[in-house]
């Protein structure tokens, strides 16, 4: 079903079947997205049902100002800054670094099927600041343009390109250093 379709739908009051279209179309992009952020399928599962109840709870108020999509992303992507902040402040407690943390769940989580490289790629990406991640996963994994990475977080176009660039050099120098 379209964007269009389930604006029509939501228009007319049938906020169950949006939802149930909403998860049924969004829901492995949007666990995909969470799972570059968290790096476990444990955590981007949680963080996925909590995706969802907030858009459950949220999509009464949806003005149309941007497709489904967009306004999807925006959610899970703060949802996603939102459980970073947590995992941040108890990496803090433990004296540990996040990045440090995010590296061993890497390292430890079963559902991980990727190979040396990957599993290098995913630990190069926790090193990175909170903007630039974001950018280097929508950019990379998700393939979007600019444009909609700044619907999504409100930033300018050209200093998404900026974080983006500084990204990838990192992540570049992180994996030569490697292999």
């Amino acid at each position: 079903m379209s964007d269009k379709e389930l604006i029509s739908l939501h228009n007319k009051g049938r906020y169950e079947q949006v939802f149930n279209e909403l998860v049924k179309n969004y829901s492995q992009r949007l666990y995909w997205h969470l799972r570059y952020y968290t790096a476990s399928h444990e955590d981007a599962d949680d963080l996925l049902q909590e995706v969802f109840i907030k858009v459950w709870q949220t999509l009464p108020n949806f003005r149309g100002n941007s497709s489904f999509y967009t306004w999807l992303y925006r959610i899970t992507t703060n949802e996603a800054i939102s459980w970073l902040r947590k995992q941040k402040v108890r990496a803090a407690i433990q004296f540990d670094k996040l990045d440090h943390v995010l590296s061993a769940k890497v390292e430890s989580d079963p559902y991980f099927n990727g190979n040396e490289v990957e599993r290098e790629l995913q630990k190069a990406i926790a090193t990175l600041s909170g903007v630039q991640k974001q950018v280097f996963l929508l950019r990379y994994y998700e393939e979007m343009p600019y444009e909609e990475i700044s619907a999504i977080l409100g930033s300018s176009v050209g200093s998404l390109k900026v974080s983006y660039h500084n990204a990838y050099n990192k992540i570049k120098e992180i994996l030569q250093k490697k292999f």
